[in-house]
């Protein structure tokens, strides 16, 4: 906001014009870069799924989404990261009927 160059109010204090400033390296922080999601592209190609994970598919391919969800967030240990994973493994089995469906 800009100031008034009163001393009360809500925009109280100085008039004075706002510097750019540039953003810090550290706002950056939970970004995912290039390098790292291509080394965990590769490393989910080698390894394939956990048990848990493949589990959790097991349960959302004979529909028990919330069974699913609860086995991922057991795992992982918050409701937003099973739901998170959850919808990571419905991902992961679309690309594969996808896959399956092209050949």
């Amino acid at each position: 906001m800009v100031k008034t160059g009163l001393a009360a109010g809500l925009n109280k204090g100085h008039v004075v014009t706002e510097r750019v400033v540039k953003p810090k390296p550290s706002a950056r922080k939970g970004f995912l870069g290039k390098h790292t999601k291509f080394v965990r592209d590769i490393v989910r190609e080698v390894a394939g799924l956990a048990p848990y994970e493949k589990r959790i598919c097991e349960l959302l391919k004979i529909g028990k989404d919330k069974r699913a969800l609860k086995v991922a967030k057991r795992k992982l240990g918050t409701h937003l990261r099973g739901k998170k994973k959850r919808e990571e493994m419905m991902n992961v089995m679309r690309a594969q009927a996808a896959a399956a469906h092209k050949h």
